[in-house]
């Protein structure tokens, strides 16, 4: 017989909390300290008598750390299954069965709800690393787009218009630093600059592209 074959005793445990396999008459008035030295010599009616005495209280514990039923059935089929494969984990100078296994489902249910935890943060910034993505690529496109049509429809303009609105918007300049550069009167600089301002966004409005943030 290996440890494995004793987890028969428990793999109704999904199903229902009461054990599968009834203890014998010869281990249910033994105390604790008993069934586990039992359990060490593979004995499936210790173990189906310590399940039935603290599967309840281990099933109880793990339903108000998971709030889940059917992982709450999990960890206690866990729990139990190592008291199978590791009886000499426990120690009764530390305390009794009970406290042993409500201690080992505290620790198991922490760490399962940690992980559980870890699992989802994963999920949520791999999520948002995919949206940032998605949403970069297309602004960048989206920029590139508008870009290289705004360059289309400046070539457009005269070259009075794009020069005056190249020197004042792109440049910096006041209408006052163009006329100067250009050598032309103020008033015909600003004129050049509403015109072709205007043209450029009908013309963008034209193609789609929200010419709102071009002023006059």
């Amino acid at each position: 017989m290996n440890r494995r074959s004793g987890a028969g005793a428990i793999r109704g445990v999904r199903r229902r909390r009461t054990p599968p396999v009834a203890a014998t008459s010869l281990v249910r008035g033994v105390d604790d300290v008993a069934l586990v030295i039992a359990i060490a010599r593979y004995n499936e009616d210790a173990f189906a008598e310590a399940y039935g005495r603290h599967g309840g209280a281990v099933f109880a514990l793990s339903m108000r750390l998971l709030w889940d039923r059917a992982t709450a059935e999990e960890m206690v089929q866990e729990v139990f299954l190592r008291l199978w494969e590791h009886p000499e984990r426990f120690d009764q100078s530390r305390g009794s069965l009970r406290s042993f296994l409500l201690m080992d489902t505290h620790a198991r249910s922490v760490d399962r709800l940690r992980s559980e935890q870890r699992r989802r943060d994963r999920e949520e910034k791999t999520a948002r690393a995919e949206i940032a993505t998605t949403y970069d690529v297309d602004l960048e496109a989206w920029d590139l787009s508008v870009a290289e049509q705004v360059r289309e429809v400046m070539d457009s303009l005269s070259d009075g218009e794009r020069s005056a609105i190249e020197l004042a918007y792109f440049g910096g300049h006041t209408y006052r630093d163009v006329a100067t550069i250009l050598g032309e009167p103020e008033g015909t600089i600003k004129s050049r600059i509403r015109s072709g301002l205007m043209r450029l966004r009908n013309q963008l409005l034209e193609r789609g592209i929200d010419g709102s943030w071009i002023a006059n």
